[in-house]
């Protein structure tokens, strides 16, 4: 019987216990949301007006509509929208020889494109342009190599 009755007795803690476990991985689930969001935000921004100190131009000015969207190059030429570019990366890059990331893809665009210093490897503005591109391609399925859309 005393058995039973500690068992019984314990209820009630594991429940309040269990509720503020819940609430606490709530809370955090919350935080990374809300980070992940502010990161994809700053990205957006940085994507419709950092020109990384280049011939200001930002990347909106050939990837139109944030991206979502084909693009144009300064020389007329169509590019593909972003919308898929998270899922196809990494990808062999015929130019370079050799196998590229976003981040990697992100930085030449600063670099050449751009004409500016790309952010550096790691770096919070890298990694929330990374994030925004990433965004666009919410849905989609992963296609490594595949072509751009």
């Amino acid at each position: 019987m005393k058995a039973m009755s500690n068992r019984v007795g314990l209820k009630p803690v594991f429940l309040v216990g269990l509720m503020f476990s819940a609430v606490l991985v709530s809370n955090i689930a919350y935080a990374a949301d809300t980070q992940l969001e502010n990161a994809i935000l700053q990205g957006k921004n940085s994507f419709a007006h950092d020109t990384f100190g280049g011939n200001g131009k930002a990347c909106v000015s050939c990837h139109l509509a944030g991206g979502a969207e084909p693009g144009k190059l300064p020389n007329g030429k169509v590019i593909p929208s972003l919308a898929n570019a998270a899922t196809i990366f990494p990808r062999f890059q015929q130019r370079s020889g050799k196998v590229i990331t976003l981040t990697d893809q992100i930085r030449s665009c600063a670099t050449n494109a751009l004409q500016g210093t790309p952010p550096d490897y790691g770096s919070a503005e890298l990694n929330s342009l990374a994030s925004y591109i990433t965004s666009l391609a919410q849905g989609k399925p992963i296609d490594m190599g595949g072509t751009p859309q």
